[in-house]
């Protein structure tokens, strides 16, 4: 492991150099990995490992047609490395599980019938080992139990795959029954095309994740725009001023130099009155969220979020719930006017964007 300090707090990472890809080759060369499900991380890592040249099958329910056909239309063929989910269960020593997580319960005795001795049960998430009191996923003692979760979505993950780049992740070993996990896990981890690996536990993996995508990922990030645009609106400015000023020139500008070089750099490279007005509002935000976090975090780690997920996600007409509350954020006005505005983008923009999302679940695997 490299030591690097991230602002003063030293952290053991592994990186490629550290673990190359024929070390992982060469760590995985007997296994089979079966990646069950072709949702949101299943069709990024299983072409990735197939990609790089790992022994891949895919297990899908064909009771979900549309991802079994996406699956067969990114190049699995059925009966030689796309199978139902128990076959494919039953051929790998690596089982990552990649279902949904409110599905894991349903699903779970199927796999665990299906495991055997010395067996990796792979995760990509700690939601359901570390709420095994909801889920009932109790994996028995004589199986690898691992995990590398990736800081991104499956687009992400399979996008900067295919552009020579890599998603960071987090990696940890929840149980060593063979005295292998460890070089499992980041063999792993490197062969699906992450970029840096960071230890953590299955624990802090799930609390800060569920925190993440509920506060400042998704669930505030959204909320906040929503707010600003609104109180723009409501003050007669133009659908397309209020959406340029709250959307477009944060994902168009801003965000890539934080990006780049920190928040900082990205306000020292702003005018000075943009500098003096984030410099003097930033904390007023701070204090107005702070208790929402702390509610937040609570929630996690009670549980309560895990209840709630389980609950909604788990009911028969939960995709018909979905589809209509998404459809009421794609119909509001703010993503209308999005829409527009990203028509307006210069051509040679959209080609690049266009271009770059195109083939993503299966450009190399055809």
């Amino acid at each position: 492991m490299a030591t690097i300090d991230f602002g003063g707090v030293k952290e053991e990472v592994i990186m490629r150099k550290e673990f190359p890809m024929a070390k992982a080759r060469e760590v995985l060369k007997d296994e089979t990995i079966a990646v069950i499900g072709y949702g949101v991380q299943g069709p990024a890592q299983s072409l990735n490992l197939k990609d790089n040249d790992f022994n891949v099958i895919v297990g899908q329910s064909k009771k979900f047609r549309k991802d079994w056909n996406r699956a067969k239309r990114d190049g699995w063929k059925p009966g030689k490395d796309l199978f139902d989910i128990e076959e494919a269960a039953q051929c790998g020593t690596i089982v990552e599980f990649l279902i949904a997580d409110a599905a894991h319960r349903a699903v779970w005795p199927v796999i665990k019938k299906s495991l055997n001795p010395g067996d990796a049960l792979y995760f990509s998430h700690g939601f359901s080992i570390v709420y095994n009191d909801q889920t009932k996923v109790i994996p028995l003692k004589d199986i690898d139990v691992i995990m590398v979760a990736p800081k991104g979505s499956g687009t992400s993950l399979r996008r900067n795959f295919l552009s020579g780049a890599g998603i960071n992740a987090s990696f940890a070993v929840y149980q060593d029954s063979t005295g292998r996990a460890m070089d499992r896990c980041i063999a792993l981890g490197i062969g699906i095309g992450c970029g840096y690996l960071f230890p953590t536990t299955f624990e802090k993996e799930v609390y800060s994740d569920l925190t993440g995508e509920r506060g400042v990922l998704m669930g505030a990030l959204a909320g906040i725009m929503e707010a600003q645009y609104d109180i723009l609106r409501k003050h007669g400015h133009s659908p397309s001023e209020a959406f340029n000023e709250t959307v477009e020139e944060l994902t168009e500008s801003l965000i890539r130099l934080v990006g780049e070089n920190g928040m900082d750099w990205m306000y020292a490279n702003c005018s000075a009155t943009a500098q003096r007005g984030a410099l003097d509002w930033k904390p007023k935000f701070k204090k107005a969220v702070m208790p929402v976090f702390k509610k937040l975090y609570e929630r996690v780690v009670s549980g309560a979020e895990t209840r709630r997920v389980i609950s909604a996600c788990g009911k028969s007409n939960y995709q018909v719930q979905l589809t209509e509350e998404l459809e009421a954020i794609g119909n509001s006005e703010m993503w209308q006017a999005g829409k527009a505005v990203r028509a307006l983008r210069p051509k040679e923009t959209a080609k690049k964007i266009s271009e770059s999302t195109k083939g993503i679940a299966g450009r190399k695997s055809n």
